[in-house]
């Protein structure tokens, strides 16, 4: 039975490249009919916090990635956390002690980077020397009563290669022996490096397929001599290109948001950020663009992952959101964009000034008061609906209709002199504010006392409409201007006309 992991750090936020690599873990799990197992790698006590595993596990279920086994869940391999197997990694060390694969090194941090310069001048590989493993008792003792406090490495055979089939590559990658050096798997504060805990676990819950990034692909020969030394069965290995950013190196923030937290907090659907990164290094067929969850969990094989890095293009995945709003249900979206305008103060009482992310907990969560009115729901509503497809994502209601929350409504000095600049238009706007102000105010009417008043006094329709926009909402484009207006109302229409006449 197919079993992988997704083994996050909780040193930070969840960077869109794991969440790729969860995502493509998950796929194969669920096409396979496997587990897909959640395991958090909290060894390194200096960087960890509480905060970054509980964003993790957020975002992981905000994308929709469910586990099998892992937090929250359990299982038959538990515990999840490292920090909770340090009992097993002892025990693994001390098998690899009793065959002479381990020893202590006590080079300081400068002696170590002194080398390796020193190798790096004459043109050799910069690995490490094997010289603590040759150590007699005495000079141990004697470097122990120095101070020094040493790692433990592993001792890699001098001869031979460790080879692997990689599921990507599609070939067997070979490395070495000799080129590895001997490599630390006991840190000086007694804590498993990464390579040893990797394979500790992996080996202990059965893990039969590692998909990763291939920034790991050079770790991977030494975790094989850890898990074979542990008569472990190797797993296969499917090593996925990175992210790159437009700038052509790894995704970084200087290419734009990297977190997953980022693209829940802007509005993005977790449905459309899914989509979107399935795509960065596989495809079903090249020509869809726009895949249900379970034609992802249908179609996908780690055989068609891309062997090329994928570049990630905020600009695309705008437009694969915007896909997604359109065919999003009314109310639903109704309900993202009430979220967010409670987060912002723009609907509701007594809000706190805590901005929540959109789905983000509840409402209650979000402001100290009540959250949105029926009537201000149902407003909200046909303010969405008449935005339509313009949304490309949730925080859009601003862009495209702030003028509705708020009578702070901020103009371009040069763009009001242009949009009134002619004295027909003025002349246009003040008759409207007096027609409107005595006649009926659904959008049918609106639009005939704008259509009249145009021509009866030499104007385009548009020579009037787009001064209109422009002094009710401080915008030059948006929705149906009509229906934005009569669901303005008339008290504001006719007020905002006077301050500005």
């Amino acid at each position: 039975m197919v079993r992988v992991r997704f083994a996050p750090s909780p040193t930070g936020y969840l960077h869109i490249g794991g969440a790729r690599t969860a995502l493509f873990n998950w796929l194969f799990a669920r096409n396979k009919g496997g587990t897909f197992v959640l395991r958090i790698e909290d060894t390194d006590i200096e960087r960890n916090r509480d905060e970054f595993t509980q964003a993790i596990i957020r975002d992981l279920r905000w994308l929709g990635l469910d586990w099998d086994e892992g937090p929250e869940k359990g299982g038959s391999f538990g515990p999840y956390f490292q920090s909770q197997r340090l009992d097993r990694y002892k025990k693994a060390l001390d098998a690899l002690k009793q065959k002479g694969l381990v020893y202590g090194c006590y080079c300081s941090p400068e002696e170590l980077e002194e080398r390796r310069k020193a190798a790096m001048a004459k043109h050799q590989v910069p690995g490490y020397d094997g010289r603590c493993g040759k150590l007699t008792d005495d000079e141990r003792k004697k470097l122990e009563k120095e101070g020094r406090i040493p790692v433990l490495r592993f001792r890699v055979p001098d001869s031979g290669e460790t080879k692997f089939l990689d599921l990507v590559r599609g070939y067997e990658v070979s490395f070495e022996n000799r080129l590895l050096g001997d490599f630390v798997i006991f840190k000086s504060d007694g804590m498993p490096t990464f390579l040893f805990s990797n394979s500790v676990d992996d080996a202990d819950m059965g893990i039969t397929h590692v998909i990763r990034g291939d920034d790991h692909i050079s770790n991977t020969p030494r975790q094989l001599l850890i898990s074979r030394a542990l008569q472990a069965a190797d797993p296969v290995y499917a090593h996925v290109p990175l992210i790159f950013g437009k700038s052509g190196s790894p995704l970084s923030k200087r290419d734009g948001a990297v977190s997953v937290d980022w693209y829940r907090e802007n509005g993005f659907l977790p449905q459309a950020l899914v989509n979107y990164l399935v795509l960065l290094g596989w495809a079903p067929d090249g020509v869809r663009q726009v895949l249900t969850a379970e034609e992802m969990i249908k179609e996908f094989n780690g055989e068609r992952v891309s062997k090329n890095p994928a570049i990630f293009d905020i600009e695309k995945l705008t437009w694969m959101n915007g896909e997604y709003l359109k065919n999003l249900d009314l109310d639903k979206k109704t309900d993202l964009v009430i979220d967010y305008l409670v987060s912002k103060g723009f609907v509701g009482q007594a809000f706190s000034k805590t901005r929540q992310g959109i789905n983000g907990g509840s409402l209650a969560e979000k402001s100290s008061g009540r959250a949105c009115s029926a009537e201000e729901r149902s407003k909200i509503k046909e303010i969405v609906n008449i935005i339509g497809d313009r949304f490309k994502t949730i925080p859009d209601i601003e862009t495209y209709g702030s003028f509705f929350f708020t009578d702070d409504i901020k103009y371009d000095d040069n763009e009001l002199s242009l949009k009134l600049g002619n004295e027909s238009v003025r002349k246009g706007l003040a008759a409207l504010k007096e027609k409107f102000a005595a006649g009926s105010f659904d959008h049918q009417s609106i639009e005939q006392e704008v259509r009249g008043v145009s021509e009866s006094l030499g104007l385009k329709a548009k020579e009037l409409i787009h001064p209109l926009r422009y002094v009710l909402t401080g915008k030059t484009v948006g929705p149906s201007l009509f229906e934005a207006m009569a669901l303005l109302g008339r008290d504001k229409v006719i007020t905002r006309l006077s301050k500005v006449l």
